[in-house]
């Protein structure tokens, strides 16, 4: 079939609307960070910017004048805010005396977060666009003098696709809670071990004897004395992890302006003064945690205000599915599942990309072996269907 392909250093030259058909599709469930207002919003807060060493490089495809096919991606001198580490990859590239930057990324800015990256209007030649975006990917790795090409936190059917046009395929873990149904808080922790539910109980229970007061705020309830507050709870934690905050307080205020229904604010107050805050946007089956901060410790305020209160709006709203990012041991232990992330790489050197897949072979073994140890240690009373077990009958749903 006939494409015309073309890049651009800006989302905003493209149409949001031609953006949404591809990234939005009518009979897929909502996902808030592939929508349009969520990446120019980091582009138009210079958070996304040639200056912060995220260049756009967004491609689109085009059929008869048609926008059928799109794909976040962004030329990169770093790795910072990826979540999918490669950096031992830039240091063996450095020792044989190459450049492993700059770098294609195919993500989501700071967002490790499942979803699609390979943007594909619903039409019959849905398959022929899914290979030419993937093709022109690794087509601009080559022409460009780019060494590598990065597609992170994709879906499991594009994983799959872009096995088949010989990316590297690598996996990781992330730990999400689901909602079987639940009509109370109180019935997900009946559902856990004995010495799982008492330590909820306490840390809960402790929370409420400080005497601090919770607040959902959504919509029309967000204000920007609101997003004040949390930036100071966001700067505290950044310098704390990371040394620099990846996201500018203009960030918050432009998605309040253009996506407050899909924004959940969590803030706690002592008395009158907001004290920590947990921000989390809606899907239409999922809510995902983002970021969360405090200036003030009482403990297991983070627990309280990022899980408990998370999963007691998803009940209340019927929502399927919490995600809460990377990392994740003290959510294993709080009810949340291991599930599989995926990413798929291409490596323009045949010698160094045969070295990445053979890192990547071993590395997986250790994937594994960390979800049957995983599996083993489940906090749940009734034994449910392993990772492994899902993996293999492919339940885990698409985002």
């Amino acid at each position: 079939m006939s494409f015309s392909v073309s890049t651009h250093q800006s989302i905003a030259s493209i149409d949001a609307n031609a953006w949404n058909a591809c990234a939005l599709p009518l009979d897929s469930p909502y996902q808030p960070f592939v929508d349009h207002r969520f990446l120019l919003a980091l582009e138009q807060s210079g958070c996304v910017s040639e200056e912060t060493g995220w260049c756009p490089s967004h491609i689109e495809l085009k059929q008869n004048d048609e926008t059928v096919g799109l794909v976040p991606m962004y030329l990169k001198n770093h790795s910072r805010g990826e979540y999918v580490f490669d950096y031992a990859w830039a240091e063996a590239f450095y020792r044989a005396g190459r450049n492993y930057y700059p770098k294609y990324q195919i993500c989501i800015p700071f967002t490790p977060v499942t979803g699609a990256r390979i943007l594909v209007k619903q039409i019959q030649a849905k398959q022929d666009i899914e290979s030419s975006l993937i093709q022109k990917i690794i087509d601009l790795t080559d022409a460009g003098g780019v060494s590598s090409a990065h597609i992170t936190f994709l879906k499991h059917s594009e994983w799959s696709t872009t096995k088949l046009a010989g990316l590297l395929q690598r996996m990781d873990l992330q730990f999400h809670w689901a909602n079987e149904g639940y009509d109370s808080f109180d019935e997900f922790v009946a559902q856990l071990t004995s010495k799982k539910r008492k330590n909820i109980r306490r840390e809960r229970r402790e929370v409420k004897e400080y005497n601090l007061h919770i607040q959902w705020l959504t919509g029309s309830d967000l204000r920007e004395q609101h997003w004040d507050s949390f930036y100071e709870f966001y700067l505290e934690t950044s310098s704390r992890k990371w040394g620099s905050a990846y996201l500018n307080r203009e960030f918050f205020s432009l998605l309040s302006t253009t996506m407050s229904d899909q924004i959940l604010l969590i803030l706690c107050r002592r008395g009158t003064k907001y004290i920590a805050g947990a921000l989390n946007f809606l899907g239409d089956e999922t809510l995902y945690g983002r970021n969360w901060g405090c200036i003030e410790h009482y403990p297991f305020l983070h627990f309280e205000l990022c899980y408990y209160q998370a999963m007691e709006y998803a009940i209340q709203h019927r929502l399927q599915s919490l995600e809460a990012g990377a990392q994740g041991g003290h959510k294993f232990a709080r009810g949340y599942k291991a599930q599989p992330t995926y990413s798929a790489h291409y490596i323009a050197d045949t010698q160094f990309r045969f070295a990445v897949a053979r890192f990547l072979a071993d590395e997986v073994k250790y994937i594994h072996r960390d979800l049957e140890y995983l599996d083993s240690q489940s906090p749940f009373r009734e034994r449910t269907l392993s990772t492994r077990e899902r993996i293999e009958a492919n339940t885990f749903s698409e985002v």
